[in-house]
């Protein structure tokens, strides 16, 4: 099912953000262990961007690559091995990520870290979870990680971007702290902001586009696209596809076969799944 384009949600006579022309950029929301619908959604926007050919495309992840999923070893994996020729790949960094890179350099941020998916991590890189909650079993596991975990792994986490700008969009993790130009923004904001920003009806200098909090289907309002659907538990991951003034949304699960399909997004007053 195609929605309504931007018109719908602005003012007679307000600009529409646009991309530049001859520019198409798939952003695809927080993956969280799902290697195979990772593998589903880029085959799906394969086929998508082969129907409109001679476009320069780009590919923009929003962050989230780990936990709660089973396979976060393997979606790191396909992500370093990625190489579309032709296309501009963007690397986001979300909070899950940045706690990974924490765990590894202080074994006792398991105490937080295994309340949002380190169980599920740790056990896709072949290491058991602490079963004690105790300095010795969060040692025990760190090193255990820190001898299975590639060195490649640790490189592409440390590269990740905090944001990314495409004309009148910027692409993050969580959000933005409303009334702080983008170029001051923290980067605590930028992996965990939440209602500061998600209930903001300020026009911030860019249209977001952002994951981090988990929605039964994409949400698109005036100042901000939001496209993590939960992945991990829901089976749907989803891309927005903004090319010119328009936008649409792919995901996996939502065509009449069950594989990549176009999606609806929500309404404005949509439900949130709960805080990832």
């Amino acid at each position: 099912m195609i929605f309504g384009r931007f018109h719908s949600w602005l003012r007679p006579g307000t600009k529409l953000p646009t991309i530049p022309a001859g520019r198409r950029v798939y952003a695809i929301g927080d993956i969280h262990g799902r290697l195979d619908l990772l593998q589903e959604l880029l085959a799906g926007i394969q086929v998508h961007a082969e129907r409109e050919a001679g476009l320069h495309n780009g590919l923009v992840f929003l962050g989230d690559y780990i936990d709660r999923g089973p396979n976060s070893k393997g979606v790191i994996d396909l992500l370093l091995e990625l190489s579309w020729p032709g296309w501009d790949v963007i690397f986001l960094k979300g909070n899950h990520d940045q706690t990974f890179l924490e765990f590894l350099g202080d074994a006792n941020v398991y105490r937080a870290w295994r309340n949002f998916g380190a169980p599920e991590t740790l056990l896709s890189y072949g290491v058991r979870p602490p079963m004690f909650d105790n300095d010795a079993a969060f040692a025990k596991a760190h090193s255990a990680l820190v001898d299975a975990c590639p060195r490649s792994h640790i490189d592409f986490l440390e590269r990740l971007e905090n944001f990314h700008i495409e004309g009148d969009y910027v692409f993050v993790h969580a959000g933005i702290r409303p009334g702080i130009p983008l170029d001051r923004q923290r980067p605590d904001d930028l992996l965990w902001i939440r209602d500061d920003f998600l209930l903001s009806s300020r026009q911030f200098e860019k249209v977001v586009v952002h994951g981090h909090t988990p929605t039964e289907g994409p949400v698109r309002r005036k100042n901000r696209i939001g496209i993590d659907t939960g992945a991990h538990a829901t089976g749907c991951l989803t891309a927005a596809v903004l090319m010119g003034e328009h936008c649409v949304f792919l995901g996996t699960g939502h065509s009449p076969d069950g594989s990549v399909g176009v999606m609806s997004e929500r309404p404005q007053h949509h439900r949130k799944l709960g805080a990832f």
